[in-house]
């Protein structure tokens, strides 16, 4: 079983990614399921009506204006980094804090470093799903490594030289 880290814990991962040829035919009913954004496009209302937990997932270049309007059905989001360099979902997750107000679960899923969880927890991430050749256990650490930020972010909103004085 895979092994998250959520709200700065180590927990066992109890949702299931889907990946992009899920077929809705074959979806369980009762399971808590994250599905890919054409999938949710395609079947909403009848995924809605699941008796299990629903999240979504969006790659790199989805835009989460094209479901903003429907973020109260998704417990989790979900957003792919395909590649460690690709910060393009950092935006992502902070317009779902900032500018949505969006409550659940905002998950970083694909190439995830332990190198960037501070930086995408300053955006807005609370969960994160590590690349597998990642060492969940230490990377916990990379949340306490800064003891001060300077600018303003989703989890700090006055800058340093507001806060100071």
């Amino acid at each position: 079983m895979q092994r998250i880290i959520k709200n700065g814990q180590l927990i066992d991962e109890t949702w299931h990614l889907l990946p992009k040829d899920a077929a809705f035919d074959s979806l369980p009913n009762c399971d808590d399921i994250i599905v890919p954004l054409g999938l949710w496009v395609d079947h909403g209302p009848a995924l809605k009506a699941r008796d299990g937990g629903l999240g979504v997932w969006l790659d790199a270049g989805d835009e989460i204006e094209e479901i903003a309007d429907q973020l109260d059905n998704f417990q989790v989001i979900a957003l792919n980094f395909p590649a460690f360099t690709d910060g393009r979902h950092s935006s992502t997750a902070y317009l779902l804090r900032q500018r949505y107000g969006y409550k659940g679960e905002v998950r970083a899923i694909g190439d995830v470093l332990r190198d960037q969880l501070f930086a995408m927890q300053r955006c807005g991430f609370d969960a994160f799903a590590l690349r597998e050749d990642q060492d969940a256990e230490s990377a916990l650490q990379a949340f306490s490594e800064f003891s001060e930020v300077y600018q303003a972010s989703s989890d700090q909103t006055l800058p340093l030289f507001r806060r100071r004085g």
